[in-house]
């Protein structure tokens, strides 16, 4: 019997790599990959798999909005977010969009093996220096309130609205990818900037690189 895995990442190298290192476990099998959130979602309503390999920044839909979509559909499909950041901002987001576990890039090789054996017994994975810094978090008074993301304020459909204006896309690309009207994206747009008081494109842009809601 199979463990099917999805990995998700916008670098095939990446992909690759990973897809080398799962199946060299006999009971892993890498059914399907994917370079973006939205190709995520779908791939996992097609697949159904037991593990998703999440990376958390990838264009127009990024891994912690991707997760949200997943879990609020497949809550018994365990998530594990790969990332490159290990501030405390983006592991609770990750966390808080229902990932059941958090490795970063610098740490996988065999550890990504572990934390999919950790996760399929029902236990939430974390790499040792994300650990860390949650308990970090914990002891300098920073959990919930303190370190509530301005993120927190937007509704899921204003969170991917923002990556994909922050990206450089038009009311009418936006509106194709979501399938909602030009008009509709206007008036998410608007939103955004009175939540976040910001004034300007200008200012969105430099919010979502500072938020690693785009890279840089």
């Amino acid at each position: 019997m199979f463990v099917n895995i999805v990995i998700v990442d916008n670098h095939a190298i990446i992909r690759d790599g990973l897809k080398l290192l799962l199946e060299s476990e006999t009971d892993f099998k890498v059914v399907g990959s994917a370079g973006n959130g939205f190709e995520a979602v779908n791939l996992v309503r097609e697949l159904s798999p037991e593990i998703v390999l999440m990376d958390i920044s990838m264009p127009e839909l990024n891994g912690i909005e991707a997760t949200s979509r997943i879990k609020a559909e497949f809550p018994e499909i365990n998530v594990i977010m790969l990332s490159i950041l290990g501030d405390s901002e983006s592991i609770f987001r990750a966390l808080k969009a229902g990932a059941n576990g958090y490795l970063l890039k610098e740490s996988v090789g065999q550890e990504v093996i572990s934390a999919i054996r950790s996760v399929l017994a029902g236990h939430r994975y974390l790499s040792q220096k994300v650990d860390e810094t949650v308990i970090d978090a914990y002891l300098n008074e920073k959990m919930e309130k303190n370190i509530e993301s301005p993120l927190e304020l937007l509704s899921q459909r204003e969170r991917e609205v923002l990556q994909l204006v922050a990206e450089g896309n038009g009311s009418k690309e936006i509106a194709e990818k979501l399938f909602i009207s030009p008009k509709t994206v206007e008036t998410y747009r608007s939103r955004i900037m009175k939540k976040l008081n910001l004034k300007d494109i200008t200012a969105l842009v430099r919010f979502a690189l500072r938020h690693n809601i785009i890279e840089n």
